[in-house]
């Protein structure tokens, strides 16, 4: 066994760092190191000198990983190279830490084991004797956690369509923003630059030799907010704080756009490199999603585009992949809310002619599912049509390691249809989906900012934001189309879709405060009207009906003996529910709604629950 010393660090959801030098590696601690459940923490090892550019890659030539354990109950957690333990600070590229981040999900006693061992290529062996006992291999500890009352915990799936917080056990509905896919484009994070010349393609976003800066954002950052490297980070983290600020809890990003459309965002230590991560830059990203995390703003990690679903081992599951999804892991499968998506625009081939295989779709999601020591969400993104979607998913359904679709529809108007028919065929395959609407067309608009003389948001909200929640769908990201300013690649303000933001908030706000949706069912074939509606209930309790506009509408209720109160909700304005010129029928028979108490010609929510 090792004398060499480690640490533990603890690190509140407030960026309140406490060092705590416990003793050495290879001894039990007298005292176990005590933190709250949920909460992240650090255990640093002080171990070989090494390097980014070591000609003995720290990357692949060491393995650590750490056995955390409560009774029966075993987590086993990767660990990283981290530099000089400090690198988002001193911007270092070498020195001799290695990091392990745990968050641990039940409070009492836990137990750590840690093994360290050397080996060629050993990162990505599965092996447990693969390679060879070095440095601190074989540390212990304790650790002592404290029940943390009131927090939501982890965002976790379910054996259903919807996801729940661990901690209190409240269902989670995504609302946020999923441009600009190159959000970790950011000029103040090290070694982030523009992998080659600016190419702009037809369909696609203009893309600039400009990094993010996101300087509107810049006043959002308040004192006590984190940054690195004397002040760094103020764009980022005030932009955060403003869709923080208007509620919303996601927030889309590719790790990797080498060859895509951005080229601007990779974890590596140069556009080229396949085999060695930017230790510095990696820190600075933690930073900013450890804030996301005090935000609640969770992190939808899309792992590849699909101009590149092939740069890594051709598409298949092979050392590069292995070693980038390992990478990630270490680094941030411990943050609060995580989405793995698993490229954006994923095959078939017959749409993407360097698309991949189903083989090498479900290796890849396979591996990240065994390997994922927390079990976070995994999903796939689709090309924008139809047919498309059939051949993506069809060969997928029921696949125990995929947890759900991310949707892309080039026609807004199929949104309701196509949620609701892979709700259905996943729950029909045995292996429920958790469905979101991530990317909506037609791609030169996409959602359109407040400022544009003919926006498209009211469509949007009928079309995307209710079609989805009211189809069973677990909500929804907002692209912003190619064409309009602060766009899909170069939106610097996420104020030009303020009142975007409150439409979504106030769809949200309905579901939670109103709903049990996780037990609803859409269905539209007990309603008769002479618009667009969709129609989710929970039989003989609770009835929504959204109405593209409002005017007469008939529910059908033969099949319950209840009476209900009709109330009506605003979807343009959110807030209170208020009576219309029905304020109550009776089961048994078909019933007129009535009116709603104002706008009758705009978009309107009924709602029926029993008196």
């Amino acid at each position: 066994m090792s004398s060499l010393c480690h640490r533990p660090v603890v690190g509140s959801l407030f960026f309140v760092y406490i060092l705590a030098l416990l003793g050495c590696a290879a001894d039990s601690q007298e005292e176990a190191l005590q933190v709250h459940q949920w909460e992240k923490l650090t255990l640093e090892f002080e171990g070989p000198s090494t390097s980014e550019s070591d000609p003995e890659n720290p990357f692949t030539s060491y393995r650590l990983w750490v056995d955390f354990r409560q009774g029966d109950h075993t987590i086993t957690i990767p660990g990283f190279y981290a530099a000089d333990g400090n690198a988002a600070e001193t911007g270092a590229e070498g020195g001799n830490i290695w990091k392990v981040r745990f968050r641990p999900d039940r409070p009492g006693t836990w137990t750590y084991d840690v093994s360290f061992r050397k080996g060629p290529e050993i990162a990505i062996s599965d092996d447990p004797a693969a390679g060879e006992e070095v440095s601190f291999d074989g540390a212990t500890g304790d650790i002592k956690v404290l029940e943390n009352q009131g927090h939501r915990g982890r965002i976790q799936t379910t054996e259903g369509h919807y996801l729940r917080y661990a901690g209190s056990g409240e269902y989670y509905l995504k609302g946020g923003a999923d441009s600009p896919e190159n959000f970790l484009a950011f000029h103040e994070f090290d070694g982030t630059y523009k992998g080659t010349a600016p190419e702009n393609r037809e369909g696609e976003a203009a893309n600039t030799d400009q990094l993010h800066q996101y300087t509107p954002h810049v006043s959002d950052w308040m004192e006590g907010d984190p940054t690195w490297q004397n002040g760094k980070g103020k764009g980022i983290i005030g932009a955060l704080n403003y869709l923080a600020s208007e509620k919303m809890n996601s927030v889309y990003f590719l790790t990797m756009n080498i060859e895509g459309d951005g080229k601007d965002v990779w974890p590596y230590t140069g556009y080229d490199e396949r085999f060695r991560f930017d230790c510095s830059k990696l820190d600075q990203w933690e930073i900013v999603f450890d804030h996301m995390d005090a935000l609640g703003l969770s992190l939808h990690v899309v792992l590849q585009e699909t101009e590149n679903e092939k740069l890594l081992d051709d598409g298949d599951t092979g050392p590069q992949r292995k070693l980038y999804y390992r990478e990630l892991i270490a680094r941030f499968s411990h943050h609060l809310g995580v989405t793995w998506n698993m490229g954006e625009e994923n095959g078939p081939m017959d749409f993407s002619p360097n698309g991949q295989s189903i083989e090498q779709r479900e290796t890849m999601v396979k591996y990240i599912s065994d390997h994922d020591p927390y079990e976070n969400l995994i999903v796939i993104h689709t090309h924008h049509n139809d047919e498309s979607k059939k051949e993506l998913f069809t060969p997928h359904l029921g696949f125990e390691h995929l947890d759900g679709m991310s949707i892309q529809n080039g026609n807004p108007h199929h949104t309701y249809e196509s949620v609701l028919e892979w709700r259905e065929k996943s729950a029909m395959a045995g292996k429920p989906w958790v469905i979101h609407l991530d990317e909506l067309g037609p791609a030169n608009r996409g959602i359109d900012p407040d400022d544009r003389e003919d926006n498209n948001q009211a469509e949007m909200r009928d079309a995307i934001l209710w079609a989805t929640l009211m189809a069973g769908g677990a909500g929804v990201e907002w692209y912003f189309g190619y064409l309009n300013h602060n766009n899909d690649l170069g939106c610097e303000d996420w104020r030009s879709r303020d009142r975007l933001w409150d439409y979504t908030r106030y769809a949200l706000e309905f579901f939670h405060h109103h709903l049990p949706f996780w037990e609803m069912t859409p269905d539209n074939s007990i309603v008769t009207h002479r618009g667009t509606f969709y129609c989710f209930y929970k039989p003989d309790e609770v009835y929504a009906i959204y109405l593209s506009e409002a005017g007469p509408c008939d529910i059908d209720l033969s099949d319950t003996e209840g009476t209900y109160n009709v109330r009506w909700y605003n979807p343009r304005t959110g807030g209170d529910l208020k009576e219309g010129s029905v304020k109550m029928v009776s089961g048994g028979q078909t019933q007129a709604l009535g009116l709603p108490p104002d706008s009758p010609n705009e978009d309107w929510v009924v709602f029926l629950t029993v008196s």
